[in-house]
């Protein structure tokens, strides 16, 4: 909200952003702090909710468990995929850092031998860490939606790491996975054969997305129920972020707070 201070913030999709989303801005994201925030609103009216859509965050389960007993848990979709894509990229940071340590190791041996240092360059032009480092975003994107330089970065990269290939494709195959409009069963069946995937890559960031996963198993698969995300829950955040902003900053906290439920909290 402002100084780097935390808050967590609980909307009603069904209001689509407009008044009366806002339903609880509480300091803090103590799972125990929210749980008696939300204590203060009738247990009927909590027991009405039908579903809450939240993230991999163990404080935000509990509280969706304990205040709203009778709603449907739903992961959303683009934290899942965000997991398998920072795996990826951990993989292609720690080859940028030996190729980094390697050009440094061949420009002190020219300097020792008294030649000059010609970095070796692939056929798109990219040195070994250039190509490391330019390769960044294209492994966030589907291959359907690179460009030409792009594709063919990709095609020196994949040759050159083929552990960054299949990292590549675990993570893009549970894209497919998640994009796929199909029921929950046919999902469960599709999400066991890319745990097999996981577990012949050997990987250990992907076992790790894997272990997780399987702890949220039933939550994760919920979403192809009505496939709900959160995206009105960034969507109203961006909304707070530009209010702010209209404001140049928050001077006084309480007055923005107020300010803030007489726009999304009362009916207008």
């Amino acid at each position: 909200m402002s100084n780097g201070e935390l808050r967590t913030i609980v909307t009603n999709r069904d209001r689509h952003g407009k008044d009366q989303c806002l339903v609880a801005v509480v300091k803090g994201v103590k799972s125990e702090d929210v749980i008696n925030a939300l204590n203060h609103i009738p247990e009927a009216l909590l027991s009405m909710v039908e579903e809450v859509t939240l993230d991999l965050s163990d404080s935000m389960r509990k509280i969706v468990r304990t205040c709203f007993p009778k709603a449907t848990r739903v992961i959303d979709r683009f934290h899942i995929q965000k997991l398998a894509c920072d795996a990826v990229q951990e993989m292609r940071i720690k080859h940028r850092w030996n190729a980094i340590q390697e050009a440094n190791d061949d420009m002190e041996n020219a300097k020792l031998e008294g030649r000059e240092y010609v970095p070796f360059r692939y056929e798109n032009g990219d040195t070994r860490k250039e190509l490391l480092a330019r390769s960044r975003y294209l492994l966030f994107k589907s291959g359907e939606k690179w460009t030409q330089s792009q594709r063919k970065r990709a095609e020196i990269l994949f040759r050159e790491y083929p552990d960054l290939k299949t990292a590549y494709g675990l993570s893009h195959s549970l894209r497919m996975i998640l994009s796929k409009h199909t029921i929950k069963d046919a999902a469960r069946l599709s999400m066991a054969k890319w745990y097999n995937k996981v577990e012949e890559a050997g990987f250990r960031s992907f076992n790790v997305i894997a272990a997780t996963f399987y702890e949220h198993y039933d939550d994760i698969l919920n979403f192809y129920t009505n496939r709900s995300s959160n995206a009105a829950a960034e969507s109203f955040n961006a909304k707070i972020k530009a209010f702010r902003a209209s404001l140049r900053g928050i001077v006084d906290e309480k007055f923005f707070l107020y300010r803030l439920a007489k726009i999304y909290a009362y009916p207008h």
